[in-house]
């Protein structure tokens, strides 16, 4: 059974609303996953040749997998001991919060012009003399699909930054990231790469600004919680743990 947070602090003021609880093994399990997937990805790329508009696709695949071992390392972190420190308790969440802004966003950012980039290469795949040039048209679109349903985890209040930044602000930063993915998308397409490493540098830049603050906010928040929070007595811990018993 799990147990109600206090919602009103000693000094009569209401809490700071902190994210739920998470299970560490299931973002450990992400880290390896966001770690070698993107790598790979990269890798596989270089060696294939690449071709003038993998450039800051590469680079956003290796960022991508980068930011999973720090990620890492912040989910290790965490501890709900009694030694557990003020870092500590919010480790996973800080591990998340890198995971969704510096690992899957740069992700997202990178397959839909990687694709393309794959589909037209002439480099990876010569046409034969009499092959017909089928022209994917909008099934390109595709692996740009990915980006709603991480829109949807974000704005629906699943994701760590809905608990650090206001509705109002959750919104425009969203908001903001796909129409930074939609515009280096589109720079990708048409051979203009100079923009694109704009946008890119724009969403990157901003994604780590935005996990700096969280991550400090986030500290803060446990901080202002564990100062306020009631101390409950030893016989309403006891009804607590009968209740978890049954």
């Amino acid at each position: 059974m799990s147990k109600e947070r206090p919602t009103i602090g000693t000094d009569g003021l209401a809490l700071p609303i902190m994210p739920p609880d998470r299970d560490v093994r299931v973002w450990a399990k992400l880290v390896r996953v966001m770690f070698y997937t993107p790598g790979f990805m990269a890798l596989l790329l270089i060696k294939t040749g690449e071709p003038a508009g993998f450039g800051i696709t590469v680079e956003l695949l290796m960022l991508s997998s980068a930011a999973a071992v720090v990620a890492g390392l912040f989910v290790g972190t965490q501890s709900a001991s009694g030694g557990a420190d003020i870092s500590s308790k919010v480790g996973i969440w800080s591990g998340s919060l890198v995971m969704e802004l510096l690992c899957a966003i740069p992700f997202l950012c990178a397959v839909p012009a990687m694709f393309h980039q794959l589909a037209h290469s002439t480099l990876l795949h010569a046409s034969a003399p009499s092959a017909i040039d089928v022209t994917l048209g909008v099934s390109e679109l595709l692996p740009a699909i990915a980006v709603l349903p991480f829109m949807l985890y974000q704005l629906a209040g699943f994701g760590t930054l809905h608990f650090v930044v206001s509705r109002t602000v959750n919104w425009i930063l969203n908001l903001g990231i796909l129409g930074l993915i939609v515009a280096t998308y589109a720079a990708n397409r048409v051979a203009n790469f100079g923009a694109e490493k704009t946008f890119v540098g724009i969403l990157v830049v901003a994604m780590a600004i935005t996990v700096t603050y969280g991550v400090l906010k986030l500290r803060q928040m446990q901080v202002a919680y564990d100062a306020n929070c009631p101390v409950k007595k030893k016989k309403d811990k006891d009804k607590d743990k009968d209740k978890e018993d049954e």
